[in-house]
């Protein structure tokens, strides 16, 4: 055998079996070069992340939970009361107080307490406000009173543990690892724990002895404050025994209250609108009801939220005549507002010149507005009363009729059916004639008295008749008292008080 076979033999002894080592295919992007990584997660590890996502998921369900019933509030005032009590849920507290005070000092300003009355309330307020750190809060300043040293904190330590123990209320609350306990950033917002307050030496005297009377040993208190750094107020929370929040309590409520400042906000700017626009509906009203020889006059008036049409008017006549208006225009909102305020003005010339005609005035009327703001209509009734004479004379554009009460009568005066004014071409109906005794009442009211009822026309029109009907004596003596007796009966529960959806005008007057 020669040399080559030799060496071909040899090399086909080391040629590798493929049973001995088989190989390893290259199945759904495994590398077969690269060895496995040994397995290091225990059961228990598994156990924890799961126990952890879960706590974030119900973290994050209670979060959307109390916001959708924030969004869902009917007004400031409940929202307001919403958040102190979402607030107090979130970090383990039974009672509270929120102050409102808006930065820019045009108010509203109020204080709602929770578990706390009026009494309460009136006692913390005798705090001094600069030996307390969440009075200081809810007081709006900003830099630390002197019984609060710079940069040391406001929570307090009982004697004798170190100051190297002390955590530092004033600084973001965070975990061991420096974040959220949702995983996000560490909270940003300030909030002042007092965690022992009958142990605080630095609190005034009365702070603790307010403390101790109303039987709260610890409080927690955070600013509201928009994420444009508009304060809007703030809000405390108060505990029977000495305790504090920790940090995923503290992330929890830092991230309900910064939504919970945006809606407050909005309420707020919403519920300065809604003021300013009843003030300016007020505004043009009568400030005050004339006297007039032989009649008594009183007036209710309610305005809607978004601010109605509905007006009334009282206004001394030549030779001792009284006239008396009520009236509605269509819509609402300020434009709705002010073209009330026109027409009540526009009404009140012509009743000067022609008030003992009351169809020419309110021909005159219809033709202003057709011309001036055709796209509106508007309800009117006007009366031009002689008290002298016991005598009215009556005119009606799509108005609610007037009712009569007297000795032996209660009763509707039948005007004559008519449409609303700016609805025909050339508006004109006759007026009616209307004989008063000694003791007759008349009321004019706005059709928004029946609407709030909530009932149809019919049966809250025979509502209103009952209700005068069965007025007590002393109440038909005094047209204050028969207005009272009559929204009372008619709207029960409080629906006759500002903020229904429809403007309530009820004028008396007693011959």
């Amino acid at each position: 055998m020669g040399v080559c076979d030799a060496n071909e033999q040899s090399a086909r002894g080391r040629k590798t079996s493929p049973m001995t080592n088989p190989r390893v295919p290259n199945v759904a992007g495994i590398n077969p070069t690269i060895p496995a990584p040994p397995h290091t997660a225990s059961v228990e590890q598994l156990t924890a992340v799961q126990d952890r996502l879960t706590g974030w998921i119900s973290d994050l369900t209670t979060l959307h939970d109390l916001t959708e019933r924030l969004t869902r509030s009917a007004g400031l005032d409940d929202a307001l009361d919403e958040v102190l009590s979402a607030g107090a849920a979130l970090v383990g507290a039974r009672r509270g107080l929120l102050a409102l005070a808006p930065a820019d000092g045009l108010g509203p300003e109020r204080t709602i307490g929770l578990g706390l009355g009026r009494a309460d309330l009136g006692q913390i307020e005798t705090v001094p406000r600069s030996s307390s750190s969440y009075t200081r809060l809810l007081d709006g300043l900003g830099p630390s009173a002197p019984s609060d040293p710079p940069g040391q904190s406001a929570q307090s330590t009982e004697p004798g543990t170190p100051d190297s123990q002390t955590s530092d209320a004033r600084s973001p609350a965070r975990t061991p690892s420096g974040t959220g306990p949702l995983g996000g950033p560490p909270t940003a917002r300030p909030g002042i724990a007092h965690p022992d307050i009958a142990l605080d030496v630095r609190l005034a005297p009365r702070h603790r002895e307010v403390a101790a009377r109303l039987g709260f040993g610890a409080s927690y208190s955070v600013p509201l404050t928009t994420h444009t750094g508009i304060r809007v107020g703030a809000a405390v929370w108060l505990y029977d025994e000495p305790a504090e929040p920790d940090a995923r309590q503290r992330h929890l409520l830092d991230l309900y209250t910064r939504c919970a400042t945006e809606e407050l906000a909005r309420q707020l700017e919403l519920t300065r609108a809604r003021r300013a626009v009843a003030t300016v509906c007020e505004e043009l009203l009568p400030q005050r009801l004339p006297r007039v020889p032989g009649v008594r006059l009183a007036v209710r008036h309610r305005t809607g939220p978004h601010g109605g049409g509905d007006w009334y008017d009282a206004l001394p006549l030549p030779e001792g005549a009284l006239g008396l208006a009520v009236g509605g225009v269509t819509g609402s909102g300020p434009g709705t507002v002010a073209a009330m305020g026109r027409l009540r003005a526009s009404l009140r010339a012509y009743a000067v010149m022609e008030g003992e005609d009351p169809v020419a005035v309110l021909s005159d009327l219809e033709l202003l507005l057709r011309l001036t703001d055709p796209a509106r209509s508007a309800t009117a009734l006007f009366g031009y009363a002689e008290p002298g004479r016991r005598r009215m004379v009556l005119a009606g554009a799509g108005h609610c009729p007037p009712l009569v009460t007297g000795y032996g009568r209660t009763e509707y005066v039948e005007t004559t059916l008519s449409a609303p004014l700016g609805m025909l071409a050339c508006w004109e109906a006759p007026s009616v004639e209307v004989k008063l005794r000694p003791g007759d009442t008349l009321l004019l009211y706005s059709d928004g008295l029946l609407h709030r009822t909530g009932e149809g026309v019919d049966r809250a029109s025979a509502r209103l008749l009952a209700s005068v009907a069965d007025a007590p004596p002393e109440a038909r003596d005094d047209p204050e008292a028969l207005i009272d007796h009559v929204l009372g009966e008619v709207l029960p529960g409080g629906r006759d008080r500002a903020g229904g959806r429809e403007d309530v005008v009820l004028l008396a007057a007693r011959f």
